[in-house]
């Protein structure tokens, strides 16, 4: 196979000259019509010897001959440095935030389901009562409720926006969950909101809600940090397309809320974010501050992100439901990206209905978001879910992470006309797969890696970002695509396994099921179903034995709950069935204590 000139750059079909004179050059050309050839570039870089290659051999895990090392590195300053030149000069090119790969992840394989169909949208009619006396109640409220009291003019938009902003100024300084207050535009767009109400322009079910916003939705004028130092002066000059969708629904948007720094964990520039049910602990992320938010009832709902994990950790650890959805249901344009084929915004709220409502408003593609698309969007809330398959892995339901609340879920299944299927998966190396996620997070924050800026970052232990996007750039080539074929066989296998239940219920922090779901780009619902009792505070991070945790005792009663993983785009599905045990269980309205 013959090279591209272009890949090596001009002059690459010749070797260079030790007699750069005319005649010599002449003398040396190639004959008319020579192909350009690899490892024929002028030497750049650094020089390398065997003994490089035996050194790399160890973080790439491959092992060369003696004579296959003295050959590499012969030849590699002709051959491979030469693909470094986009970074490493003299032809720097720099990539902009926007630029998405050439590449991207289609979440449906060939013989899934046609998507374009009009929508099915049926919340449910219950009877959201009379309102709350006090103002605590109506805080703690589920959306579908205070939707309808808005919409009757029981109450206000602009009362309900100053009943968050109140608690956020009384509980935000022990939680650390806001990063940026919108309290004067946020009651602005209140007063709109009972004007248009009042003049008979209701535009929906999100109407007048006060929400909050992971904050890595760009907002236009107000600073967009991604909890990252290097960040916290950005103020981007339009919105994400989820917040414009928002603010056309007529939500009110009270605050920005914290996320671990570039979307990991729950430390950020302003500290640790907290959680509600046990103070001492952090709320876990990276979606902390939408966690910590929505359990002390300092905003309605929010929009938080999902990587690997980031709505469902924080959701069972805070006790709240959130939404993974597909992935390309909801669009991802003015957010910040950390994986372009991992990325996923959707909502959190305090119920279930709740999740659904504001995914109707921000599902849809968008051209901003080469991963979007147009996919019909199915939920009847009064539906029945008898004779719905439940798929479970019945040995994950006796190890660890699993506990006796999801064994009592699972229990509950038949009670409630669903029938539980026991199914399997294949014994793989999941894992492998976090080579795209690593590989394409050093490749969104490159320049923050290479110019040092991640240094600023607050945490600088071995498993927080900058020491990780730094290994990166050690990740082999050869490698990434082989995990992307291992991905792609993955999501074949997934495809048969749900070919045969309607949806699957597992431990929500069981390590394969938050790789596979994310990376094959099914949707999961998690909820609480119960509480367990622990004796130490619960980390993201590493066991460090220079950071211990907090002890308990007698040990605490925190919320636990389960999640449900659907078929691509059926997020309806998992939100029926959602439903009913968050009905069944009913445990979702009991409050953190002293909030």
């Amino acid at each position: 196979m013959t090279s591209c000139a272009a890949l090596l750059g001009p002059g690459a079909a010749r070797a260079v000259q030790a007699d750069p004179t005319p005649a010599a050059a002449a003398s040396a050309a190639p004959p008319a019509g020579t192909p350009p050839a690899f490892g024929t570039a002028p030497a750049v870089g650094p020089e390398v010897s065997a003994a490089t290659f035996l050194e790399a051999e160890k973080l790439v895990q491959v092992e060369l001959s003696v004579a296959q090392r003295t050959q590499a590195a012969e030849n590699w300053r002709s051959s491979m440095a030469a693909i470094h030149e986009r970074r490493s000069g003299p032809r720097k090119l720099a990539l902009a935030p926007t630029l998405a790969p050439y590449s991207t992840w289609n979440a449906l394989l060939p013989g899934g389901p046609v998507l374009p169909h009009p929508a099915r949208f049926v919340r449910s009619g219950r009877d959201a009562g009379p309102l709350p006396g006090n103002d605590a109640d109506i805080a703690y409220a589920p959306v579908w409720k205070l939707s309808r009291w808005i919409e009757a003019r029981q109450l206000s938009s602009e009362r309900l926006t100053r009943i968050y902003l109140e608690r956020i100024a009384r509980f935000d300084p022990q939680l650390r969950c806001v990063i940026t207050l919108m309290g004067a535009a946020a009651l602005a767009q209140a007063r709109e909101a009972d004007q248009e109400i009042a003049a008979g322009k209701y535009r929906g079910p999100l109407h007048g809600i006060p929400w909050g916003a992971k904050d890595l939705l760009d907002t236009a004028g107000t600073p967009t940090t991604y909890g990252a130092e290097p960040y916290r002066d950005r103020v981007p000059s339009a919105d994400a397309a989820v917040v414009e969708r928002l603010r056309a629904s007529g939500a009110v948007l009270v605050a920005k809320l914290s996320l671990g720094a570039l979307a990991l964990n729950d430390v950020w520039f302003g500290g640790q974010t907290m959680n509600p049910w046990a103070p001492e602990e952090g709320s876990s992320g990276s979606s902390a501050g939408p966690g910590a938010a929505l359990a002390a009832a300092l905003v309605a709902f929010a929009i938080g992100s999902e990587t690997e994990g980031s709505i469902v950790s924080p959701s069972m650890r805070c006790g709240v439901t959130g939404l993974r959805p597909t992935f390309g249901r909801v669009p991802r344009s003015g957010a910040m990206t950390l994986c372009w084929s991992l990325d996923k915004l959707g909502p959190m709220a305090r119920g279930v209905e709740d999740l659904m409502l504001v995914l109707g408003a921000i599902a849809g593609p968008d051209p901003g978001d080469l991963g979007s698309v147009a996919a019909r969007l199915e939920f009847d809330a009064s539906a029945d879910v008898r004779g719905l398959r439940v798929g479970y892995l019945p040995g994950w339901m006796h190890e660890e992470p699993a506990t006796e609340v999801d064994r009592q879920v699972l229990a509950r299944l038949p009670e409630l006309g669903l029938e539980p299927l026991a199914v399997a998966i294949p014994d793989w190396p999941y894992d492998d797969l976090n080579t795209i996620l690593f590989a394409e997070a050093a490749a969104a924050f490159e320049e923050l890696t290479l110019s040092g800026r991640a240094d600023m970052l607050r945490m600088q232990v071995a498993d927080a970002w900058p020491n990780t996007l730094r290994q990166a750039r050690f990740i082999s080539a050869v490698d990434f695509v082989q995990a992307d074929r291992l991905r792609r066989a993955v999501a074949q296998e997934m495809q048969k396994l749900m070919a045969g239940v309607d949806l699957l219920l597992v431990p929500s922090l069981r390590d394969e099921m938050l790789t596979i779901g994310n990376f094959t780009g099914l949707p999961s619902l998690t909820l609480r179903t119960g509480f367990v009792e622990v004796a130490a505070a619960r980390s993201d991070w590493a066991p460090d034995a220079a950071r211990p945790l907090p002890k308990f005792q007698p040990p605490r009663r925190v919320p636990h709950g389960v999640t449900l993983v659907g078929r691509w785009f059926d997020e309806g599905t998992i939100a029926r069935v959602g439903l009913a045990l968050e009905r069944s269980f009913a445990v979702a309205e009991e409050r953190p204590p002293g909030f």
